[in-house]
């Protein structure tokens, strides 16, 4: 039964993945409120594991999640549930795109959709912020690499790693 649950979820989660990785947090919050998979606080990790392995953010917490859930064959649910809709879209897309790429109403239909999208990440956003920086040492390692960021266009491998050493040495 958890195995239906878990394609079924990630399913609806897959159907509203309009824009990447980020935009699944704020439904994976959801999850983490009604179902006893994981925690909020659990989920902030994922996203950190997520972030730094290879591969599609949404893809790896699909599998990190459903792996916590109910093991390899969770995570491996979890995943086909995410991908799926986009899998059947992309190819419907790909059938009916030279009919309707003119079309006004699919322009304004996909013109609608970029807010809603930038909502959902400043979201994600909002609440890996709230999670993460819970103290002041927090803060201030928070508004130092966003400095960074922002001031010095490096690889974000290398703030990755940055981050890494100072969590260590600061046994965050």
């Amino acid at each position: 039964m958890i195995y239906a649950i878990l394609f079924v979820q990630f399913f609806k989660i897959g159907l509203f993945a309009i824009g990447g990785g980020l935009v699944t947090v704020p439904f994976l919050f959801d999850l983490a409120e009604h179902y006893p998979w994981f925690t909020a606080a659990e989920l902030a990790d994922m996203i950190a594991i997520s972030e730094s392995t290879p591969g599609p953010l949404g893809v790896n917490m699909a599998t990190y999640a459903g792996f916590k859930a109910a093991g390899v064959f969770g995570g491996a649910i979890a995943t086909i549930g995410l991908t799926f809709p986009s899998v059947v879209i992309i190819i419907l897309i790909a059938k009916l795109l030279k009919k309707f790429k003119d079309n006004p109403n699919v322009r304004s239909i996909l013109t609608g959709i970029r807010p809603a999208v930038i909502a959902l990440i400043c979201l994600a956003g909002w609440e890996i912020l709230k999670i993460s920086v819970r103290n002041w040492q927090d803060g201030i390692i928070f508004v130092l690499f966003l400095a960074a960021i922002h001031y010095y266009k490096k690889s974000p491998i290398l703030y990755i790693i940055i981050a890494a050493i100072i969590g260590v040495a600061l046994k965050l």
